[in-house]
């Protein structure tokens, strides 16, 4: 091949290239995740990004108690940002490649959340669940020994201790 066409070769490649990323660019744009709770309590839409674009409430939203609305929001947006992320992959796959490096990347960014499990119907305020969450114990420090002065030669000269050996802490 002739290098003249070879770079024509090359930049109609980088020209199709933009063209797919331009209109990558598109999709990204006018993508969203929309989710409705499974009780119709809660419709929301995400961004691409995952930023809540939308919220609604259904009538059955009047029935829940305050944190178990709020928890439901909070499942149902991650749910829909989970959805989000996986339109971003398929947008991003044919621009990428499907099995390259950056593909893979961005599926790492994806959460992997299961279902939450449905909190009891009750009129009480919920408790909070903690998780227990451990750390390892920091490795052990060696034992910093005070650093001290050597001791005067002379008993005569005690140097920055002051006038007497008794206002030097060593001979405390």
């Amino acid at each position: 091949m002739e290098p003249n066409e070879l770079m024509s070769s090359y930049l109609a490649e980088v020209e199709v290239l933009a063209q797919k990323a331009e209109q990558a660019k598109k999709q990204l744009k006018q993508l969203a995740g929309s989710l409705t709770s499974g009780d119709g309590a809660v419709s929301l839409t995400v961004n691409a990004a995952g930023a809540l674009q939308s919220l609604s409430f259904g009538p059955k939203a009047d029935e829940l108690p305050r944190t178990q609305l709020a928890a439901l929001v909070l499942s149902t947006a991650r749910r829909a940002q989970i959805q989000a992320a996986q339109q971003v992959t398929s947008i991003l796959a044919p621009l990428v490649g499907e099995n390259s490096d950056a593909m893979r990347f961005v599926q790492e960014q994806i959460p992997l959340m299961p279902e939450p499990e449905p909190l009891p119907p009750t009129s009480e305020p919920q408790q909070p669940r903690y998780q227990q969450v451990t750390t390892p114990a920091p490795a052990p420090q060696p034992v910093q020994r005070p650093r001290t002065r050597p001791r005067p030669e002379s008993t005569d000269d005690y140097g920055d201790y002051g006038a007497s050996p008794v206002t030097r802490q060593e001979d405390w």
